[in-house]
């Protein structure tokens, strides 16, 4: 019973959320409200958003450490392929704020308590299965490319890189490959987890609503997600720090992304 509610939610069948049609302007009336979301208490939020820097900064000083410094991009652009996990807790705040509930930062652990959790810690499965599957992918390709034996230094590993054809090709068809896994991701959960917690509809009926709200918004879906990749990039620059902003800002956003994408339920 516990997997069948995994799959269906509370309800004994599949529910099927209506999707709406939204144009690039809600796009980035989402991304504002995700801003005046932040605001409100941005020092909290950049606190609750803290472990994120010091876990890229850690994961790059690892891989450099033990000579695995080809793994280092494929790291950071993992980023956007687990991102959806990483905002979970500021969806549930921008819900409590939207409802004029308590929206203290503590309230992003409540996450623990909705009845969508197994839920949600499949679908959270499922994008950790994805980032290791792209990582596996992005070594393959490099020691099909370049070889078994990873560079000693950033010096060697930048000659590689850009000094060389096979470099060339790695950077090509690297970023390609990479693309069509943010595709992936982006159109199986551009509103999974944010519909899972305000409603308990189960994992493949929140995954499918979201593959069907990508497929009928392709450009704003897709400018979303183009924002998104910016953004993160952007925060992963400065040593990671300016992921304490930029991961609190999309997750609010993202909420409110939602509401946009699936019409509200009606209720008796």
């Amino acid at each position: 019973m516990a997997a069948f509610h995994v799959m269906t939610g509370a309800s004994e069948s599949l529910a099927r959320p209506v999707v709406n049609r939204i144009g690039i302007a809600d796009v980035f009336d989402a991304l504002k409200r995700g801003y005046d979301d932040f605001m409100e208490k941005p020092s909290h939020y950049v606190f609750l958003c803290l472990m994120y820097p010091i876990a890229g900064v850690f994961l790059t000083l690892w891989t450099s450490g033990a000579n695995l410094l080809p793994m280092v991009f494929p790291l950071m652009a993992g980023f956007v392929l687990i991102g959806p996990i990483a905002a979970i807790g500021l969806y549930e705040i921008s819900r409590r704020r939207e409802a004029g509930l308590d929206a203290s930062w503590t309230h992003a652990l409540d996450v623990r308590h909705s009845p969508a959790l197994p839920s949600i810690v499949a679908v959270g499965l499922m994008l950790c299965g994805l980032f290791v599957v792209w990582l596996v992918t992005a070594q393959t390709l490099y020691s099909n490319l370049l070889g078994e034996v990873f560079p000693r230094s950033m010096g060697d590993f930048f000659r590689q890189v850009f000094g060389t054809s096979e470099g060339m090709q790695l950077i090509i068809w690297g970023n390609l490959i990479g693309f069509v896994f943010a595709l992936v991701v982006l159109a199986i959960t551009v509103i999974t987890f944010p519909l899972l917690l305000d409603r308990d509809v189960g994992a493949v009926a929140a995954v499918t609503a979201s593959i069907r709200a990508t497929i009928l918004n392709p450009v704003p879906v897709l400018l979303w997600g183009l924002i998104v990749a910016a953004l993160l990039v952007i925060g992963t620059i400065p040593v990671f720090a300016g992921l304490a902003l930029v991961i609190p800002i999309l997750g609010h956003a993202t909420w409110h992304l939602y509401r946009k994408l699936i019409a509200r339920e009606v209720t008796a």
